[in-house]
């Protein structure tokens, strides 16, 4: 970021206006940038659907669907209307939103022809947009923040946003050909952070057909030859549930642990590491919260069934971790991944409940197959080459996400100016 543009970021920080800019009511903008409101842009569309399309979704963190969605992909079950012209219409370039969660960002533009929800509006835009540059200017926090004060309701879950008061919502955009080219830019960016995003997961199928032959020895490490012995866990290791903690005692005793969540356990990769941030404090002193020491295995049983990590500190969980320490035979990192590997299946043993959930004792009579323990450590070796090439990804592709969301603050506001091509 050159000295200009942070010197133009700290003027217009402070309500001054640099030279060349000019100040609205859409805010502080470029001289040859002209301010509108929605209603000067786009006009509401009301078409039935056509039953030969497909029906689109809405979401809050990628926009319009390019098509049909099935349930596992929304990661609910949906109910759809059966008489398909009782949706709407959307056509490509169109901008779509969720009237009840539009101010959470649920907004975006259509790419291909498709039909959505009656409870959504459709606009049409005119010559003056260039759709692809709107689909990034409606994500901006500016404009998410306008239409969460232009939607009405007693509290946030009952907001509404309706054409009337999305159609006065105000805006200021580039000439059409510098929209094209902010579109061009940012699209790059984004085809950048798929192609990072599928390396990911290339990267964690070959993990798990590595791990599939790995742990069952279908595929030895060059040097071993030894036998492999199949055991119950519970010989193998000592389990002890979570419990939980009195927060009142953090006053009067100084005797902290970090405490570790379900979600905690989600969040990470293969370590769960102490954090002042994300993560709380229990007291432990008199507290049935067991004390889990570095090295843990950390077990979900009810809600995430079969989610692990390792603990990197002591820390103390809820009642829905087991906390299992391995002992001389096998190894702790040996055992994450074994049940990384298997969690499909541990779900399967769950007992009979609306909430899925394992306990203790299904834990211990779980058999694993293992070879010896020099084996075992060339195993985890192997395997955690390949976390580490995976965290790097994942921290390259944090890296890629956040240079789109500065490039978007910078050039949606036209702090910084392209040149059309």
């Amino acid at each position: 970021m050159t000295s200009i543009v942070k010197q133009r970021i700290e003027q217009i920080r402070h309500g001054n206006v640099p030279e060349g800019y000019q100040k609205t009511r859409a805010g502080i903008i470029p001289s040859d940038w002209t301010s509108f409101s929605i209603g000067d842009l786009y006009t509401e569309r009301k078409d039935p659907g056509v039953p030969s399309l497909p029906i689109l979704t809405v979401s809050i963190h990628s926009g319009v669907s390019d098509g049909a969605l099935d349930d596992e992909e929304i990661g609910k079950k949906v109910k759809r209307i059966e008489d398909k012209t009782q949706y709407r219409t959307a056509r490509a370039g169109d901008l779509v939103f969720n009237m009840m969660r539009a101010w959470q960002g649920a907004i975006g533009v259509v790419r291909q022809d498709g039909l959505v929800s009656p409870a959504y509006i459709v606009a049409t835009p005119n010559p003056a947009i260039c759709p692809p540059f709107m689909d990034y200017y409606m994500k901006t926090p500016q404009m998410i923040n306008r239409l969460h004060r232009k939607s009405y309701g007693v509290t946030d879950f009952r907001l509404r946003l309706y054409w009337d008061s999305f159609a006065s919502v105000e805006c200021a955009l580039p000439p059409l050909d510098e929209q094209k080219k902010i579109a061009e830019i940012l699209s790059t960016q984004d085809k950048l952070i798929a192609l990072k995003e599928k390396l990911i997961e290339e990267k964690k199928r070959q993990k798990k057909a590595l791990m599939q032959q790995l742990l069952t020895g279908k595929k030895r490490l060059s040097g071993f030859k030894g036998k492999w012995r199949d055991e119950k866990l519970g010989n193998l290791a000592n389990m002890n549930s979570g419990g939980t903690p009195d927060s009142s005692l953090e006053k009067n005793y100084g005797n902290d642990y970090i405490w570790i969540s379900i979600s905690d356990m989600s969040a990470s990769r293969k370590y769960v590491y102490s954090s002042e941030k994300g993560l709380s404090k229990c007291g432990y002193m008199n507290s049935s919260a067991k004390l889990y020491p570095a090295g843990t295995v950390l077990f979900a049983m009810y809600a995430s069934v079969g989610e692990c990590s390792i603990a990197a500190n002591e820390c103390c969980s809820s009642q829905a971790i087991l906390g299992i320490e391995t002992g001389e035979e096998l190894n702790n990192e040996y055992l994450y991944y074994f049940l990384l590997d298997g969690r499909e299946r541990f779900k399967k043993l769950s007992q009979a409940s609306s909430q899925p959930n394992l306990n203790k004792k299904i834990v211990q009579n779980i058999t694993i197959d293992f070879p010896d323990l020099a084996e075992q450590e060339e195993i985890t070796v192997v395997l955690s080459t390949i976390d580490k090439e995976i965290d790097y990804l994942y921290k390259n592709l944090d890296q890629e996400k956040q240079k789109k969301k500065a490039l978007m603050q910078l050039l949606l506001t036209g702090i910084v100016r392209v040149q059309p091509c």
